[in-house]
């Protein structure tokens, strides 16, 4: 990671959220990509990579699927296992301290495997492959990134490198061994930090191992 972007910088941005924001952050809905992309699909094992406060790993497990959540943060990770446990899902996710920039999850281990704004990890085409390598023949990848034209006008937000377009997680997939579902930019409802409503634009990619 950069010295910017490190465990450190995460987890004081997360202490941040909590200390300022924390009703904010803990009603905060699982992603509506993940809603649209995953609620039609059978159970199974599901890897949530960079799974923040948890929202969309206690979604996963309200519908039945095992999930392992990971994500770089510390103190995301705490306030994410103390929002499971309230929900009563804590039975159905294994929470897992990793840095994704490094970190090699289990081969063909999961049927979903889902990432949603993966800020800031240097040579983002490898991790991109290293989790497509987590998902079982016949599962899905589901990536949803912020579009650079997405990028708010705050100082506090990541630098512009933590964006990116669908073209990119298209470059980070082989044909031969995916078949591509959805690749799209998406415009949709959002809010900002404060809770406010604003517009999101998402780069939305869907795809299923050969």
């Amino acid at each position: 990671m950069t010295s910017e972007l490190d465990q450190s910088y995460w987890d004081g941005r997360w202490q941040q959220v909590y200390r300022t924001r924390q009703a904010i952050a803990d009603s905060r809905e699982p992603n509506p990509q993940l809603r649209a992309e995953v609620n039609a699909l059978p159970p199974g094992r599901a890897l949530d990579a960079g799974c923040g406060n948890g929202s969309d790993a206690i979604w996963l497990a309200t519908k039945g699927w095992r999930v392992t959540a990971a994500d770089f943060s510390t103190t995301a990770l705490k306030h994410a296992r103390m929002r499971a446990d309230h929900a009563g899902m804590a039975d159905q996710i294994d929470w897992l301290h990793a840095d994704l920039s490094i970190w090699t999850p289990p081969a063909a281990r999961f049927d979903l495997v889902t990432s949603h704004y993966l800020h800031g990890v240097p040579q983002r085409t490898s991790v991109f492959r290293r989790l497509g390598s987590a998902v079982t023949p016949g599962g899905t990848l589901l990536i949803v990134g912020h579009h650079p034209d997405d990028r708010p006008d705050d100082p506090a937000a990541p630098p512009l490198e933590a964006f990116f377009r669908v073209e990119e997680l298209l470059d980070a997939l082989d044909p031969a061994q995916w078949h591509v579902v959805v690749a799209e930019t998406r415009v949709r409802p959002g809010d900002d930090p404060d809770g406010k409503p604003i517009t999101r634009t998402d780069a939305v990619l869907r795809a299923l191992r050969r």
